[in-house]
């Protein structure tokens, strides 16, 4: 059975190519416009790794990966920060906030692939 990948960006241009790229590796991908709707999405069906953009409308990235570690389920799945900010500032606080890794845009469709094997399979 395909592992499931919740991608979580205000961006459809980026959304589609996660996507295209994870599904064309084997992956079902769930696809969330903002934070908030990636939380309803994660909520109603139990995802294997979560992809979230950091700056987005309604909830960014950080109070995502907050609101998916206070959920029992999300405790220990993986959650890569997909986003443009780079600063070390950032990451810390993206490790603080319980993210698992970090992947800077714009990505490298193979990168991405890679990463997500390595986290999880």
């Amino acid at each position: 059975m395909a592992k499931t990948v919740l991608a979580i960006d205000d961006s459809a241009s980026i959304r589609q190519m996660v996507s295209f790229t994870l599904k064309n590796s084997g992956y079902d991908v769930i696809e969330a416009v903002d934070g908030e709707d990636g939380l309803e999405k994660a909520k109603r069906q139990p995802v294997h790794l979560v992809l979230t953009d950091q700056n987005m409308p309604r909830l960014d990235g950080l109070a995502v990966i907050r609101g998916l570690r206070a959920m029992a389920q999300y405790k220990t799945v993986p959650i890569l920060m997909l986003t443009t900010e780079s600063s070390d500032a950032m990451k810390a606080q993206g490790r603080a906030a319980g993210a698992t890794g970090w992947l800077v845009k714009p990505f490298d469709p193979q990168k991405l692939v890679e990463v997500v094997r390595k986290v999880i399979g």
